[in-house]
């Protein structure tokens, strides 16, 4: 698959086994940046001949999604021989994607960078786009730029190792493209979720392909999220705030899976969705959101305040992509207070999350 950039032509391709990474570990002017929960994975089978002057292995951690990680990474290789011509290869999920394309965008102008997304989340989205995103003081994504990779890779191999946590987050990426797509995909996703969650290597592929085919079509018609790329947000204002008031106990996919609840049960609200396809996509929903709750603060005022501060915002009110008119795609900018503490106590009832601080309405 060839993703086009303002910048340059890129590639994606899907990998049947790990036999590609010996060729990039012994690339020219190579230096490696990796997940350390994934290194010490595979630290033997795929990474033991990385010269450890060659090497940076990072925490994946919020916390260190910052323009202090970055320059320090830059710091490193600034000490190097090899000046603009870096080749700068990365390993792990999204917030390794984040600091490694950051640091790929603005050292020397723009080097050289492979990434190799070793997270469903990652291959099924974030992977292409060309956005960088590190989070400043309190808030999320808010420094970032547009630069993509030259070449992404990516095996499913690597999912066979995740937790069953994040790779239900990436399964909440996946579930929103297909509800994206509106009734079709939905039908598509029932039939064939079962499978997803027995991690099917074949199936996994097909979505995954799906998944960037959908997000293509968004990306190069809009790369600078300036028309229809906004539309990629359906569900990521209620969903950032989540990861936000949870201290990013919940995931950013499930976290958006929990917001895909909130936003139809506004569009069902408004009468701008059929009631069976909000409860079809719950029934989804619900399957790949499998978290302890007790330990997670969802304070509703909290989750409001979140949403204000979310940097999508543009207004007093708040500002949400919902889906209305048999599934299509709209950003609404009047949402009222009230719509969205029902539509959160229907998320909490779906999920059966209770607690003193929780509304108790009818919904």
């Amino acid at each position: 698959m060839i993703i086009k950039s303002h910048s340059k032509e890129y590639s994606v391709k899907i990998e049947r086994n790990f036999d590609f990474v010996a060729d990039l570990l012994i690339q020219e002017n190579a230096y490696f940046i990796i997940d350390k929960n994934l290194y010490n994975l595979y630290a033997d089978k795929l990474f033991s001949i990385i010269p450890k002057d060659r090497l940076t292995i990072l925490e994946a951690e919020e916390s260190n999604k910052t323009i202090e990680t970055a320059l320090k990474i830059c710091e490193v290789l600034t000490s190097l021989h090899a000046k603009r011509n870096i080749q700068l290869i990365s390993f792990g999920g999204g917030i390794i994607q984040d600091i490694t394309g950051f640091v790929a965008s603005i050292l020397y102008r723009g080097i050289s960078w492979t990434y190799i997304p070793t997270t469903l989340l990652a291959a099924c989205d974030s992977c292409i786009g060309s956005k960088t995103s590190l989070n400043y003081k309190s808030y999320k994504n808010l420094l970032g730029t547009f630069y993509p990779p030259d070449d992404i890779r990516i095996c499913s191999d690597f999912f066979k190792t995740l937790t069953e946590q994040d790779f239900q987050s990436g399964l909440g990426e996946v579930v929103k493209f297909n509800i994206m797509y509106g009734e079709k995909g939905l039908s598509r996703v029932e039939k064939d979720l079962n499978l997803l969650l027995l991690r099917d290597e074949e199936m996994l592929n097909i979505y995954l392909k799906t998944s960037l085919m959908f997000k293509k079509t968004f990306i190069e018609e809009d790369e600078f999220d300036q028309g229809v790329r906004l539309h990629l947000n359906f569900a990521h204002t209620f969903g950032h705030a989540f990861e936000t008031v949870s201290n990013y106990a919940i995931p950013h996919g499930t976290a958006v899976a929990m917001g895909m609840i909130v936003a139809n049960r506004v569009s069902m609200q408004r009468g701008y969705l059929d009631n069976d396809l909000v409860l079809r996509s719950e029934q989804v929903l619900k399957k790949i959101i499998n978290l302890d709750f007790k330990s997670i603060n969802l304070d509703v005022d909290l989750i409001l305040d979140a949403m204000k501060k979310d940097k999508k915002q543009t207004g007093t009110e708040i500002t949400a992509v919902l889906l209305y008119d048999n599934m299509k795609l709209g950003i609404f900018k009047d949402l009222k207070r009230e719509e969205v503490e029902n539509a959160l106590d229907a998320l909490f009832l779906c999920l059966n999350i209770q607690g003193d601080k929780f509304l108790k309405r009818d919904v």
